[in-house]
């Protein structure tokens, strides 16, 4: 992961995002990471993957219920 400090990003954010190409980066603040960088195109494939991984924790515990269910015919609805 690449870094930069602070007062770098401060003063040209656009330049350093350029620099970092599009990467993941920590910006530093005496030397500790204060926040972190991603592009949107990145930062929507995560959002993708986390709501993938939420329906898959769904799907699995409903499975386990799967016993309890009722058969309902949808004629009878």
């Amino acid at each position: 992961m690449l870094s930069g400090s602070i007062s770098e990003f401060k003063q040209n954010p656009g330049e350093v995002i350029e620099v970092w190409r599009g990467g993941p980066a920590a910006v530093l603040n005496r030397n500790r990471p204060a926040f972190y960088t991603v592009f949107p195109e990145l930062m929507a494939e995560m959002g993708e993957l986390y709501d993938q991984r939420q329906l898959t924790n769904l799907v699995r515990s409903r499975l386990k219920s799967v016993k309890r269910a009722v058969k309902v015919d949808t004629d009878d609805l």
